[in-house]
């Protein structure tokens, strides 16, 4: 079975890994057709594991065992990525007029008293919206101007995420046959 992981952690803050050591890594936990897409945590495989909950444990216990830090990890299958990017939960008119669009990949819907929480970063400029465990940002300017980031989303929602603009969503879509 295909997948795509989502890695939280790579090549950024200081934690630096080459595409082909990640591929290297994912092979040595028994996965096969291993493919990276960009340099930000981007991971195709096959896998004879049906359960994405259990695909996140072993990756990220592998990586965290190889690299010597977490490494959250988000699985997902190429329909579900297909459906991210198609099925975005902003009118299509108001996804034109942004400058940016992104999803975070999270491990689960959010509960309630999280989506109140997320309602807090609600800006002239932010909007936010979700549709399963993928949660979209809507950015009106450029993302520097914006007070939005995914340490406050993680640290108010108690949760982990990780962010990935939409063109690099349709990209993977469009490039592995989604």
């Amino acid at each position: 079975m295909n997948w795509i992981a989502f890695l939280r952690a790579i090549n950024v803050g200081g934690h630096n890994v080459k595409m082909e050591e990640l591929r290297a890594l994912f092979e040595g936990m028994g996965f096969s057709d291993v493919a990276t897409y960009i340099a930000s945590g981007n991971v195709i495989f096959s896998s004879g594991i049906k359960d994405a909950a259990k695909l996140e444990a072993t990756i990220e216990k592998g990586l965290e065992k190889a690299l010597g830090y977490e490494v959250v990890t988000f699985v997902r299958t190429p329909q579900q990525i297909a459906d991210a990017a198609e099925k975005i939960p902003f009118p299509a008119d108001e996804i034109d007029n942004a400058k940016a669009l992104n999803v975070a990949f999270l491990k689960a819907p959010l509960t309630d008293e999280q989506q109140a929480a997320l309602k807090q970063f609600e800006t002239e400029i932010d909007s936010f919206a979700t549709r399963g465990s993928e949660l979209y940002w809507k950015c009106l300017t450029r993302q520097s101007d914006s007070k939005f980031n995914n340490n406050r989303l993680e640290r108010a929602l108690k949760l982990n995420a990780t962010f990935r603009g939409i063109n690099t969503v349709r990209k993977l879509t469009a490039k592995y046959g989604m």
